[in-house]
């Protein structure tokens, strides 16, 4: 029996809830190792997040919400509960929405069971998102063509099925799609170690090149979108995402080839005016320093290692969600589709 395209290519769930724990992959040891880690109460959640065990903005705020289920399971301080998440992570916004919308159904008076039920609607709701962001996102894309992705994006950072990869799983189901470069990116080897293991495990034609390959390859033509996700959507779509993102964007606006980006409603942040408001998360200058905790860089050295930059909207050419599409951003389309 042939999978249905919503189906094909997808077959892995990083976050799954087990009715008194939540069990996550832990993605710092992938392709390595598959290893799954149990969370029993908000802080454990709380440290996997902040430790990169669970990532992807989608998936940092299913988690979160999985926390505060937890949190309430056993009767703890709620209020605390929620700070102590909220704090585990600063740019990715789909966290804040996520324990906002936990918060106000404990505001409404939720029992336990009302707020297992949303957590479980915030999971679902994604997967539904991804599928047809999949569908929007490969509707723009010409038969045949070539395609380039930076970070994980996929199943790994979600619910499922994935938003920048998504549209990539979509479109070679569709025929769309011939061929897949997936960037390393440097300094947590997302490219490299995640969406490989997700292309090649679920049979996706893929190729890994250098970050700093990326320019070379789209002056040889083969690639006709850079396809990227996104953590903060600010208000003039302006976009944060994984840092590395915004030269792809560059170098492709001088190659004449398009730039997409693929979120859920959830990661658009209205109140965010533009990307200069976006606060830039700083992490250790060990995790630049060294590889696999093995030291590559002379004692005495320092390091600079923002995790996310910001591509202007004027660098993009269409943002995908599963409420629609918006091809050129600006504040006044931004506002169109998710002014309240």
């Amino acid at each position: 029996m042939t999978a249905s395209p919503a189906t094909s290519h997808d077959t892995i769930r990083a976050v799954q809830w087990q009715g008194d724990h939540l069990r996550l992959l832990d993605q710092r040891l992938l392709p390595r190792e598959e290893r799954w880690i149990d969370c029993r109460n908000a802080g454990e959640v709380t440290q996997a997040i902040r430790d990169l065990a669970v990532r992807g903005a989608p998936a940092i705020g299913i988690a979160a919400a999985w926390g505060v289920v937890l949190a309430a399971q056993q009767g703890a301080e709620l209020d605390q509960a929620l700070a102590q998440l909220r704090a585990a992570r600063p740019t990715a916004v789909n966290l804040m929405w996520a324990l906002d919308r936990m918060k106000g159904r404990i505001a409404a008076g939720a029992d336990v069971v009302a707020l297992e039920r949303e957590a479980q609607a915030i999971q679902d709701e994604d997967l539904a998102a991804n599928r047809h962001m999949g569908e929007l996102g490969a509707a723009l894309i010409v038969p045949g063509s070539g395609v380039m992705t930076h970070c994980n994006t996929g199943s790994l950072a979600t619910a499922g099925y994935g938003t920048a990869l998504g549209v990539i799983r979509a479109g070679v189901s569709a025929g769309r799609i011939e061929q897949v470069f997936a960037g390393e990116t440097r300094p947590w080897q997302q490219g490299a170690r995640l969406t490989m293991w997700e292309l090649v495990r679920d049979g996706i034609p893929a190729r890994l090149i250098a970050d700093s390959a990326a320019s070379h390859l789209m002056r040889s033509g083969v690639v006709q979108w850079v396809i990227v996700g996104a953590d903060r959507i600010a208000a003039n779509g302006d976009t944060a995402n994984k840092i590395g993102t915004y030269q792809l964007a560059i170098a492709a606006r001088h190659h004449g080839v398009k730039f997409m980006v693929v979120a859920p409603s959830s990661t658009v942040d209205m109140a965010t005016a533009n990307g200069d408001d976006i606060e830039i998360e700083l992490r250790d200058a060990a995790e630049l320093l060294s590889v696999a905790g093995q030291r590559t860089v002379v004692d005495g050295a320092d390091a600079w290692n923002p995790v996310f930059d910001v591509t202007p909207a004027e660098l993009i050419d269409a943002i995908v969600t599963e409420r629609g599409v918006i091809e050129r951003p600006n504040a006044k389309a931004m506002q169109a589709m998710f002014g309240h």
